[in-house]
């Protein structure tokens, strides 16, 4: 049986784009390919994507640019590729709102089992709130700023964030006022790492109240919802 699921392939090496479209049609799924982000740009324009598989440098237009532009327009998920391993290349696409990553030479065996993670996390969220538009967000008496990695508050003094704080915090401000379960807080901030009975996102929320809360012990920006998980309150803007 065919999967219901479209994957469109971007990357400018042929035997890449042609390996990996044999390798996904063997676990059934529907696959398109581009050589370019501007072929691209044409078949998601025409077709019912899912996900991306998208390579970062590509000539013209690179594929950071692309997830760019797939993050305002649309809610697409999207895998880069690139041949550079360089954590500045990872942070910016992860910023720019790529769901993962994975450095050639790659495995099509782990890259499949990442396209199975992202497409069941992006089918078991509630829809986001909005494209991500603006390097900073607001909320409560903090602003968020995505390029730095901090909140600030009326004073203006950055505090900064961890790894795992900064994607739970961004979870909940693309999901303000929706309750998220541990389970897809664990798929936002671990992805495929996460084990199913992990409780670590009790002491990740815990860690962040006490940034963010006047009263981390009565907490009013980050509800908890018995038997539900957690709740952002504060509406969200994006100046």
């Amino acid at each position: 049986m065919e999967s219901p699921h479209h994957i469109l392939v971007v990357d400018d090496h042929r035997d890449i784009r042609e390996s990996l479209s044999k390798y996904l049609a063997q676990h059934e799924y529907r696959v398109s390919l581009a050589a370019d982000a501007a072929e691209a740009r044409k078949l998601i324009d025409v077709s019912a994507i899912d996900l991306v598989v998208l390579d970062i440098m590509m000539p013209g237009e690179d594929g950071l640019s692309l997830c760019r532009h797939l993050r305002q327009s649309m809610n697409l998920p999207v895998i880069l590729l690139t041949a550079v391993a360089d954590d500045t290349d990872r942070i910016v696409g992860l910023e720019m709102g790529a769901d993962d990553y994975l450095t050639k030479p790659f495995n099509p065996r782990e890259l499949l089992a990442r396209i199975k993670t992202v497409l069941h996390r992006a089918h078991s969220l509630p829809p986001r709130s909005g494209p991500v538009e603006a390097d900073q967000m607001t909320f409560g008496k903090w602003t968020f700023d995505i390029a730095q990695r901090e909140v600030r508050g009326p004073d203006g003094v950055g505090i900064p964030l961890s790894t795992a704080e900064f994607h739970l915090l961004n979870a909940f401000l693309e999901h303000p006022k929706m309750v998220l379960s541990r389970d897809q807080l664990l798929d936002i901030t671990s992805g495929r790492s996460a084990k199913v009975f992990d409780r670590a996102i009790d002491n990740q929320v815990s860690r962040l109240r006490k940034k963010l809360e006047d009263d981390p012990h009565k907490p009013t920006l980050i509800k908890t919802v018995w038997g539900g998980g957690y709740m952002l309150t504060s509406e969200v803007g994006r100046p």
